[in-house]
């Protein structure tokens, strides 16, 4: 993020931080590690089977430093920061493993330090001490990433941007009312707090109708108008984008001056906290997509996808942290985007997710003009909820998953209890992701997206061993994304 967008104190701020956190990093080295999601793309099932997986020595071929044996404990231990609440990893976990549900999705921040100890790979620093390295995970939600553009916005900037992609595609006809009601009202009037509770009520309802399942849109700040935790109802909160005229100020005391002064607030009150006290201090990152739900709602939900993206990455500033840098300006250096739920497929399709999610990123990339160094894309399975087979239909064979739909779910008009297995054909990603992005930017409507199976499965049964011993959590790559993610330090 640009200095110029955080005032001088906020950059005092930021270095006094990040020199305080190198310096304990000198006696206990320790790694930031961001991690957040786009709407249900899974963040508390990573960091639970990640978590799980370190701790019980899960099947991590790819993960160099536990393949070559060179880790020798993995423990939880009290995080660092006490005014940020524990990511409650004992609970979560209970659920996937023995209630076999999935845990609830976070809703606000949380932090959880993971310990290793390890021997270097290097004999010359194995002859001085043993290694050691902390790792704090920092989840939050990808709501709050999305907001962080806003900090070099102003009122009339988004208000703008906001009222202008309102308009387009099934965002019209999801916005209907909010603009009826946005046209109606008089910004030069006297500040009213009714019409100010209206017109943030009925933005907000366009927002969270966005989200739904069956839209799965994915640009959608501000962020805390979907997540108000305890600023619900505050004049933070209670505001919307107006039409405003192409020149002019506000009047004092105007319906306008009240909106505009109540967006400046929102992002002093909660955008500009966030970025200082947690984003700024983060090493690595990890942002995790749904984009099979992207691809099963249609061409708007995958462009908007890449639009999300696109305003993601350009929060980050890739590169690698000098002395300087880290001390004043801690960069972060490494950034993953991982497309989840590849257990929803064949392994067959697994690479043409990651070379869609790619071109995704790619693309993104191009659209606001930065390098990709520093940046790797992949699809993954936090929990791998399914297992392949083959049946035999007309005489040849097809590729199948076959997993534990969960209760309610409703497959070819047949309802589920929960309890019974099912095998589906989970359908096929092309193997040309150009080919699915020129029908969506030649504004095809009539455009077929590849018909994918997308069904909620239960986490799996976890086998124990004869000591009674549940095995660690399956997945699918997460020994890859720990590799790119803090590989490097365990060296």
């Amino acid at each position: 993020m640009p200095p110029s967008l955080t005032s001088f104190a906020d950059d005092a701020r930021i270095a006094f931080d990040n020199l305080t956190d190198r310096a304990s990093g000198l006696v206990h080295p320790t790694i930031r590690l961001g991690v957040t999601g786009l709407s249900r793309s899974g963040k508390t099932v990573f960091i639970s089977s990640l978590v799980h997986n370190l701790l019980h020595g899960g099947r991590l071929p790819l993960f160099e430093p536990v393949q070559s044996g060179r880790v020798s404990a993995v423990r939880l231990e009290e995080q660092p920061d006490d005014g940020v609440p524990r990511f409650q990893y004992e609970d979560h976990i209970r659920a996937l493993v023995k209630d076999r549900v999935w845990p609830d999705s976070t809703r606000a921040i949380s932090e959880l330090r993971v310990t290793i100890d390890y021997q270097s790979a290097s004999g010359w620093s194995r002859m001085f001490s043993p290694g050691r390295l902390s790792i704090d995970i920092v989840d939050y939600p990808g709501e709050w990433l999305l907001d962080l553009p806003l900090l070099a916005k102003d009122f009339r900037t988004f208000s703008e941007d906001t009222l202008a992609l309102a308009r387009t595609g099934i965002r019209a006809e999801l916005s209907r009312t909010w603009l009826e009601l946005t046209d109606q009202t008089d910004i030069h009037a006297a500040t009213d707090e009714m019409t100010a509770r209206d017109l943030a009520s009925s933005f907000a309802a366009y927002l969270k109708a966005c989200k739904a399942d069956e839209r799965s849109l994915s640009t959608l700040p501000p962020g805390r108008f979907l997540l108000p935790g305890d600023l619900d109802g505050s004049p933070a909160l209670t505001f919307a984008p107006l039409h405003l005229p192409a020149d002019g100020k506000p009047g004092k005391g105007s319906l306008w001056a009240m909106m505009e002064r109540r967006y400046e607030a929102y992002k002093s009150v909660v955008v500009k906290p966030f970025f200082r006290e947690h984003f700024a201090r983060l090493d690595r990152q990890i942002v995790l997509v749904d984009a099979l739900q992207a691809i099963n709602r249609g061409p708007e939900a995958v462009q908007d996808l890449e639009r999300a993206l696109s305003d993601v990455l350009a929060c980050f500033r890739p590169g690698t942290n000098s002395l300087l840098s880290s001390l004043l300006g801690r960069r972060i250096d490494r950034v993953l985007v991982a497309a989840t739920k590849a257990d929803h497929l064949h392994h067959e399709s697994h690479d043409r997710l990651d070379a869609l999610t790619r071109r995704l990123v790619e693309r993104a990339i191009h659209r606001i003009g930065m390098a990709g160094a520093g940046i790797d894309v992949m699809a993954l399975a936090s929990v791998r909820a399914t297992r392949e087979a083959t049946v035999k239909r007309d005489g040849h064979d097809l590729p199948v998953i076959v997993g534990t739909p969960i209760e309610g779910e409703t497959i070819g008009g047949e309802r589920f209890d929960g309890l019974r297995k099912t095998a589906i054909f989970p359908g096929d990603l092309p193997t040309d992701p150009e080919s699915l992005f020129a029908g969506i930017e030649s504004g095809d409507r009539d455009i077929q997206l590849p018909d994918v199976n997308v069904v909620r499965f239960r986490p799996p049964q976890l086998e124990e061993t004869g000591g009674g011993i549940k095995l660690s959590v399956p997945h699918i790559r997460l020994d890859r994304a720990m590799q790119f993610l803090f590989g490097d330090r365990l060296a």
